[in-house]
C-alpha cells in the first residue's frame, strides 16, 4: 500500500471509529487497540477482513473501500442505502437518537406515509 493509500485508510479508520475509544473499535473489529493504533499510524495493513470491517463501520462496502484507498472513482449508491448502512453500525445511543428524530417527524407530518419509498 502506497502511502496515499495509508494516509486516506488512517482518516477512513478515523470516520468508522467515531467517538468510540481504540479498545472498543478495536473489539468491534477483533482486533487490538495497539492494532488500531499501528493502522491508524500507519505501521501496519489490515488484512482483507479487517479492511471489509472497517469498510462496514465507516459505511462503505469492501470494494468502495478498495477504490477509494487506490484512487478509482467510487461506484454511485443510493442516499438511501448510504444511510441504512450507516445506521446498522452506529452504536445504538445514536440510532435511538435517530430513531427519536424520525418518530417526531411522522407525529409532525400532516401527509399519510405510503408505501412507495421502500428500502433494498
Amino acid at each position: 500500500m502506497d502511502t496515499k493509500s495509508r494516509e486516506k485508510l488512517v482518516e477512513i479508520i478515523k470516520l468508522a471509529r467515531g467517538s468510540q475509544s481504540l479498545r472498543a473499535f478495536g473489539k468491534q473489529l477483533g482486533v487490538s487497540a495497539t492494532a488500531v493504533l499501528n493502522r491508524k499510524s500507519v505501521v501496519e495493513s489490515p488484512d482483507t477482513e479487517n479492511l471489509a470491517q472497517i469498510a462496514a463501520h465507516a459505511g462503505y462496502t469492501l470494494e468502495e473501500l478498495l477504490c477509494c484507498l487506490e484512487g478509482k472513482p467510487i461506484p454511485e449508491a443510493s442516499d438511501l442505502n448510504v444511510i441504512l448502512r450507516q445506521i446498522n453500525n452506529m452504536p445504538l445511543s445514536e440510532v435511538a437518537i435517530i430513531a427519536q428524530a424520525a418518530v417526531a417527524r411522522f407525529a409532525a407530518s400532516t401527509q399519510p406515509v405510503s408505501n412507495e419509498v421502500k428500502a433494498s
